[in-house]
């Protein structure tokens, strides 16, 4: 299993718009982050976490060709608002995309993306081809991997994190409930969120997202969800040994 980080930026991305900040203004690559996305491969399957805003822009840039099925963690702009990009797939392969959410997260893009859901064909022009599905809280299986949803809180909102097989992408959590603690146990990786050095309502920052780590104790930790205060380099040297910040088209094996 691989895990291909499509972007790792915050809702904004790196560099935002109008900052002149001293990252915004880097030229390392590992300062340009796209928002929030990762893909799973699997042996010749697909699977995509979340149509970020970026997710044309992430496709050419890992050259991705095939979406079998899509994960939603929750229905917010940066993490579904390249939905219609998955049309593309939809023309060139025959095929109706799976995807995956909580029923909060489902009902939001049926109502924030009727046109693709009212059963109206469009005056010209494609619709993107989806088939949602309601996650029930019991693992099931995709493409050959395990995949077990995680109840998380990001602010005042239920939403989903995804174990698949032992690597869990956990993004936009503010708190990880008592209950969901055992089913991020024993973890060979958790990518997780930290969105800066500051405390902040809705997400992690990067003393919430150590202590979290500290906590649930997995081999190896990556940061993701990143916004313009950290500079890449210095930010990755400070972190304990088994901690990293992902970049943009990072891979790991799994």
């Amino acid at each position: 299993m691989k895990l291909v980080f499509l972007g790792t930026g915050t809702s904004t991305g790196v560099p935002t718009v109008c900052c002149r900040c001293e990252v915004c203004l880097s030229t390392d690559p590992h300062n340009k982050r796209l928002r929030a996305s990762v893909m799973v491969q699997n042996d010749g399957f697909n699977l995509l976490i979340d149509t970020s805003t970026d997710l044309r822009q992430q496709c050419l840039n890992n050259d991705i060709d095939r979406i079998h099925a899509v994960l939603y963690t929750h229905h917010h702009a940066d993490h579904v608002h390249g939905i219609d990009e998955l049309r593309v797939f939809n023309f060139f392969h025959k095929t109706v995309i799976p995807c995956y959410g909580n029923a909060m997260t489902l009902e939001a893009i049926r109502r924030n993306f009727n046109y693709i859901f009212n059963g109206h064909k469009p005056m010209g022009g494609g619709i993107p081809q989806l088939d949602p599905i309601v996650i029930e809280p019991e693992p099931f299986e995709l493409g050959g991997l395990t995949i077990q949803p995680v109840d998380i809180t990001h602010g005042n909102m239920t939403i989903l994190g995804y174990r698949i097989n032992d690597v869990a992408y956990v993004t936009d959590c503010s708190g990880i409930p008592d209950a969901s603690r055992e089913k991020l146990e024993g973890l060979e990786v958790l990518v997780l969120n930290a969105l800066g050095f500051d405390p902040h309502p809705t997400h992690f920052c990067l003393d919430d997202a150590l202590k979290a780590i500290d906590m649930l104790k997995p081999k190896r930790a990556i940061l993701t969800h990143i916004n313009h205060k950290f500079d890449h380099a210095t930010v990755n040297r400070a972190l304990p040994e088994n901690v990293e910040l992902a970049y943009d088209r990072m891979e790991i094996e799994a």
